[in-house]
């Protein structure tokens, strides 16, 4: 669906050029959600710009959907944005036209008639969410529904590609999360390939197939969200997936444990998919003669299955201790003996 092959992007500037982007190879697959994240300055706002031809690439080539978007232009290139819509971070509406109105703005440019522009807004409308709303104005929209007349006015045209530029930056966590969801339910529905650029592991974790990790301008992590979060190999990818995997002030906790738990060991967990679903500590009871302790631990959910780390302190004979902790390990089970270190 989307092929990014040796894409670079350089802007001149006083204090020389400045490559916002560097050789970034990336194959997307049509009905995929697919996340980009990085912290400001990356390159992952110029990266998805490439994919509708809001940027050049200075070298290398990008297609979408059997198009070189980064050949064409013109009358070609207007055609091709109407299979590659975009959602932004601060929506971006037309704030004298009405729910309704901004709905069917791409439609009236793409010379949709009337009573097929009407019925066509009337099914975006239910999708998203908004029946009732149709004729209130943006100011009287909260923010999450100003994000849904985004999505639905990004919709309308049956694109095969949506991008969504940090798209929940500017919402809070709970409306975030509806929107996600939402973002979901689209992809399933109608099959669509979204591509999403954010700051925010969150999002990734959330909906995200596959990912993306850039820094400086480069692609320095790619996989499944499950093997990313299981496996981080990037100092800057273990901060991301710390940010979500990790209960707050985890270091202060984990000092904390160390002083109040002196004999035995204190293990940190990580559980992926299917293993976040077994009586690991039940069997880990009855088959070695020591003492378990969970201390504490978190949960959570991604597309493609379930993320956890927990940590739990064991206790009683040093050899028994040991058996416990390679028992562990062999049920494809994350294991960090956690230490003053």
């Amino acid at each position: 669906m989307i092929s990014i092959k040796n894409v670079s992007k350089i802007y001149p500037s006083k204090q020389g050029e400045l490559k916002a982007v560097d050789q970034v190879k990336l194959e997307i697959q049509e009905g995929e959600i697919f996340g980009v994240i990085g912290y400001s300055g990356a390159g992952k706002s110029t990266l998805i710009r490439m994919l509708n031809g809001l940027e050049l690439p200075t070298d290398g080539s990008v297609t979408v959907a059997g198009r070189v978007i980064s050949k064409i232009k013109g009358a070609e290139l207007r055609k091709a944005r109407q299979e590659i819509s975009m959602i932004f971070q601060h929506f971006n509406l037309l704030w004298s036209r009405t729910v309704g109105e901004n709905i069917a703005f791409p439609l009236e440019i793409a010379g949709v008639k009337g009573p097929e522009r009407k019925e066509r807004v009337a099914e975006l409308v239910k999708l998203v969410g908004l029946e009732g709303r149709e004729n209130a104005y943006p100011s009287q929209l909260s923010g999450g529904q100003k994000q849904r007349v985004g999505i639905a006015r990004a919709l309308a045209n049956n694109p095969k590609v949506l991008l969504c530029d940090e798209a929940t930056s500017a919402l809070d966590p709970q409306t975030t999360d509806s929107i996600l969801e939402l973002l979901v339910d689209i992809n399933k529905r109608l099959g669509l390939t979204i591509v999403l650029i954010t700051h925010e592991m969150h999002v990734i974790r959330k909906i995200c197939h596959r990912v993306a990790v850039m820094e400086s301008g480069r692609v320095v992590e790619l996989g499944s969200v499950l093997d990313v979060f299981k496996n981080p190999q990037q100092p800057i990818t273990k901060r991301f997936v710390q940010q979500v995997s990790e209960p707050e002030e985890t270091k202060e906790t984990a000092d904390h444990m160390l002083e109040n738990y002196r004999s035995g060991r204190i293990v940190q967990l990580t559980f992926i998919g299917e293993s976040a679903e077994q009586p690991l500590i039940t069997n880990l009871i009855r088959h070695y003669n020591v003492i378990v302790n969970i201390l504490q631990g978190k949960i959570s959910q991604t597309q493609s299955g379930s993320y956890g780390t927990l940590f739990i302190h064991i206790d009683g004979n040093e050899e028994e201790v040991d058996k416990a902790v390679d028992f562990i390990r062999s049920q494809q089970v994350g294991v960090e003996v956690v230490t003053n270190d």
